[in-house]
């Protein structure tokens, strides 16, 4: 397996529609080229909660990663989420990624573990079938504590010990559990790549990590660059005043009633930095209320992230 190096900023781009609902292929190239171009970006995170991926086809996956990998030109790895329900499915989702150009694969737990819970051995089950059926390098992904979904330490370190698993995106949300786990995943897997996804709490975390993959990266990624450089040089001052220059786009997009508004919030932003066109998102999300968008654009001003020029 070739690891890959995402010790740095990864971006989980959203997926930008028409305003009819289809994917914009057109867009995609605009946003990923942007992204693309900023240094400290190490690579992008498509199909997953900021990038819609479980409401799109198949067809529309697979053209995805196609799309955002032509958008770098191929000077970028993409990284896939694997969202499907099944180990099964998941392992032909995983086959789909690798034949469209993906470098590894982000593995969501399967969603019916959320309410219920899982069986001991099944996570780690379904990380051994993924990688042995696709060949795909994986990231481990940590869900919030308050999920049944999160996994516990012994799973989490069995799952970053097993073969073709080189990073975690840990976005556990439980400050106690993060500073007690994430230094064992330190000490026991020194080769693993610890990413934080905290978008919400990027100042507690960023001390601890190699590097962020956040939706927040698709948006701001310039300030992102400049804090996980704080972070590594431990200048608290920096890290700091970064977080507080952010707090209001923070709070903007991330302090809704409910973290999928965060996406919709996402693309409000995006459209003020001159990037999309509009923030059409597909159901079950829905638009966010009348005002919000000019609350967006008015934090991200004072915030210095102004429009951005794509490059041709």
């Amino acid at each position: 397996m070739s690891t890959l190096d995402l010790r740095g900023l990864t971006p989980a781009p959203v997926t930008p529609f028409t305003r009819d609902g289809a994917v914009d292929y057109d867009a995609i190239q605009r946003l990923g080229s942007w992204l693309g171009s900023v240094d400290g970006v190490k690579g992008l995170v498509v199909l997953g909660h900021a990038g819609e991926g479980t409401f799109l086809t198949q067809d529309e996956q697979v053209r995805v990663i196609a799309a955002f990998k032509d958008s770098v030109d191929g000077r970028l790895p993409i990284i896939a989420g694997i969202t499907g329900e099944g180990t099964a499915v998941s392992v032909e989702e995983a086959q789909r990624a690798v034949d469209a150009g993906a470098s590894a694969g982000l593995v969501y737990p399967s969603h019916g573990w959320l309410r219920f819970g899982y069986q001991d051995g099944a996570p780690q089950d379904r990380y051994k079938a993924i990688y042995e059926g696709s060949g795909l390098p994986l990231i481990l992904f940590q869900y919030p504590d308050v999920t049944k979904a999160t996994y516990n330490l012994d799973t989490q370190l069995e799952i970053a010990a097993q073969p073709g698993v080189f990073a975690t995106k840990n976005g556990v949300r439980n400050m106690r559990r993060w500073d007690r786990e994430i230094p064992v995943l330190r000490r026991e897997n020194p080769d693993l790549q610890i990413l934080s996804c905290h978008d919400e709490y990027l100042l507690h975390t960023v001390f601890d990590v190699d590097g962020l993959l956040v939706g927040y990266g698709g948006l701001a990624p310039e300030p992102l660059v400049e804090l996980i450089a704080a972070g590594k040089a431990k200048d608290y001052s920096a890290a700091r005043a970064i977080h507080d220059r952010l707090l209001p786009v923070t709070a903007n997009v991330y302090h809704r009633g409910s973290h999928m508004e965060g996406t919709v919030a996402l693309k409000e932003g995006l459209v003020a930095r001159g990037i999309l066109e509009h923030a059409t998102v597909r159901p079950p999300l829905l638009p966010l209320a009348e005002g919000a968008g000019a609350e967006i654009a008015a934090a991200l001003q004072s915030a210095g992230l102004s429009s951005v020029t794509v490059p041709a």
